[in-house]
């Protein structure tokens, strides 16, 4: 029996997974009813897994902050000490982050064995070009997008779905956090 991969993103309203602006982490639009939400999401049993680009990205913005910084919200610091999984061709161990290992090879095939052999479910914040081979692998059972009251036009980069196949999405829940920002989770399907 597999397990389920769900793939954890932020978005702005028009796509963007980031931004060059002076936005801030969240698009500074954070409030109590998210972040809580975010650490109940990541209190359970679940590994993480991340390509090497995003496992970088964590690992200088963790080890660039200081403990009251946003950076460290209590679910980031409760995703960094769940067990994770880093794709790479070019990192190697030992990494810095408490449980985690890396792996080389196909991101298809790991996960897919992942998949099969895990006894939690699996995750990936992030990891954008990751996740969207896996989808079009059919390996990712719900994509759960959480999009923030902006627009980011002029700043916003990492389109989230740029260059993805095409998809039609089955909504199985949603919730509105903070009486703006929503959180969306699909069961993707390759279009035919």
């Amino acid at each position: 029996m597999t397990v389920t991969y769900t793939f954890d993103v932020f978005s702005s309203l028009d796509g963007f997974g980031t931004n060059s602006g002076s936005w801030g982490g969240y698009w500074g639009k954070q409030g109590p009813e998210l972040l809580e939400h975010r650490l109940a999401a990541y209190s359970e049993e679940q590994r993480m897994v991340f390509g090497a680009r995003t496992y970088r990205a964590f690992a200088r913005m963790l080890a660039a902050s200081t403990e009251e910084s946003e950076v460290r919200d209590a679910w980031v610091t409760r995703m960094r000490s769940l067990p994770a999984t880093v794709v790479s061709s070019t990192l190697r161990g030992p990494l810095d982050w408490p449980d985690a290992t890396v792996v080389g090879g196909d991101a298809v095939d790991v996960v897919a064995r992942l998949k099969e052999k895990s006894e939690v479910p699996l995750r990936s914040h992030g990891s954008l070009s990751l996740n969207r081979a896996l989808m079009a692998a059919g390996l990712v059972d719900r994509v759960q997008v959480t999009v923030f009251p902006v627009i980011s036009g002029q700043t916003g980069t990492e389109p989230v779905f740029q260059g993805a196949a095409d998809f039609d999405l089955e909504l199985i829940a949603s919730r509105t956090l903070d009486g703006r920002t929503q959180e969306l989770i699909y069961r993707p399907a390759l279009h035919a």
